[in-house]
């Protein structure tokens, strides 16, 4: 995967505003929330993040190829680690939907960890959100997100929800509420049994 000069400048911003902001605390008002996302959607991630940032505490640090802590065999091991070092005091996590999101392994270990109650893990809230470059309105979601996004009737029954992309930020804040409580009101509906991705899946 090459990223673009743009996209790795996003990336850089991203983690400059969580660092800035990874010692502020979960309010009622402003969610911490960690975001899952495909790098080569970082412009895109960092637009949401200027826009939105406002309504939520954005912590957008995640998994990478050059974290020694992948190499290991203990797959407990693993998911702990992603909990305490990269989604950390987070309570929601947003996956950020772009065109290719559903085929990164790290995106699935993230989603796995946040729906995982252990030692070190708590459970997070979920909600995913297409970007706009996802033109598409049947985005594919990342299939750990779509386990968790059921409907039946037209209505919302699962653990998870999936939206288009907000217009306003009091909106977004709702969704993320909705999220947060989740955790308590709708935590029996969590499938996370799937076996996490080994490898990154093709995407055209």
């Amino acid at each position: 995967m090459t990223l673009t000069y743009q996209a790795r400048l996003a990336q850089t911003r991203l983690t400059a505003i969580s660092r800035q902001l990874e010692h502020k605390a979960d309010s009622q008002v402003r969610h911490k929330c960690f975001l899952s996302y495909h790098a080569v959607d970082a412009e895109e991630v960092l637009s949401f993040v200027e826009s939105f940032g406002d309504y939520f505490i954005p912590r957008a640090i995640g998994v990478s190829e050059d974290d020694p802590v992948i190499e290991s065999e203990d797959s407990d091991y693993i998911m702990d680690r992603i909990r305490s070092k990269y989604l950390a005091d987070s309570t929601v996590t947003i996956v950020m939907v772009g065109k290719c999101t559903w085929a990164r392994k790290f995106v699935d270990w993230e989603i796995y960890s946040s729906l995982r109650r252990g030692k070190v893990n708590r459970l997070n809230g979920l909600m995913a959100i297409q970007l706009p470059s996802a033109k598409s309105p049947s985005a594919k979601l990342p299939p750990r997100v779509q386990d968790n996004v059921t409907r039946e009737d037209a209505k919302d029954i699962g653990y998870a929800r999936y939206y288009a992309y907000p217009n306003r930020g009091g909106t977004l804040q709702n969704w993320i509420q909705d999220a947060f409580d989740a955790r308590s009101t709708r935590d029996h509906l969590i499938y996370n049994s799937r076996a996490r991705k080994k490898i990154n899946s093709s995407c055209p």
